[in-house]
């Protein structure tokens, strides 16, 4: 049986565009590049959707709170190698009225239940590995994007990586700062470009052979 990943994100995960406006390719989206470079012991699931939160219920768009959804998607795609976490950024957002260290407790809530779910083999708990997103770059605020985002998102995803990294330490749950080798595109300065996603996954391949 192969290895199985479920990568488990946002729009980042997912592979928007945002030149396009569309879906990147499989040649592009760092999840089928990870499963390129792991090779076929292992089958990465791709589980992104656009707008996902970590805890938070989005009163203009249902369906995005990740963490209605994880136990069941999880056990959907069992038994489990590994459970990779990339949310955060769409938590920026002013309508939820989050402060950076709330983001990161959201996150850890959601990292938590992951690990809690029996997905992993012979029914046991699977490795988690949270992935902190690159941070949106303060230029988001001069593009059409800041309109449904609101203002400080920049603010809040540069900080809130420290306070996960915190949270994290000790629980079993692995932790990775993408923004420390990745960065988003200089469109709309929150989404991942065709390099970004190649540096994602060459980030978490290299995490994965360590593991």
């Amino acid at each position: 049986m192969k290895k199985r990943i479920v990568c488990f994100g946002d729009s980042n995960t997912w592979g928007y565009d945002a030149a396009t406006q569309e879906r990147f390719s499989e040649d592009i989206r760092w999840p089928c590049l990870l499963q390129q470079r792991l090779g076929n012991d292992y089958q990465v699931v791709e589980e992104g959707l656009s707008g996902r939160t970590s805890v938070c219920d989005d009163p203009l768009i249902e369906g995005l709170n990740g963490l209605a959804y994880i136990q069941p998607c999880l056990m959907s795609h069992a038994p489990l190698e590994l459970v990779i976490i990339m949310l955060g950024t769409n938590d920026t957002k002013e309508r939820f009225g989050l402060t950076a260290y709330n983001i990161a407790q959201g996150i850890t809530r959601l990292a938590h239940k992951a690990k809690s779910t029996n997905a992993g083999r012979q029914g046991g708990a699977p490795n988690v590995l949270v992935v902190a997103p690159p941070p949106i770059g303060a230029a988001y605020a001069t593009t059409d994007i800041k309109h449904p985002m609101g203002k400080d998102c920049d603010v809040k995803s540069s900080a809130f990586p420290r306070h996960l990294q915190t949270l994290l330490k000790g629980t079993g749950i692995h932790f990775l700062d993408a923004g420390s080798t990745v960065s988003m595109n200089n469109i709309d300065y929150m989404h991942l470009n065709q390099e970004g996603h190649q540096h994602m996954a060459e980030q978490v391949f290299a995490w994965c052979q360590a593991l």
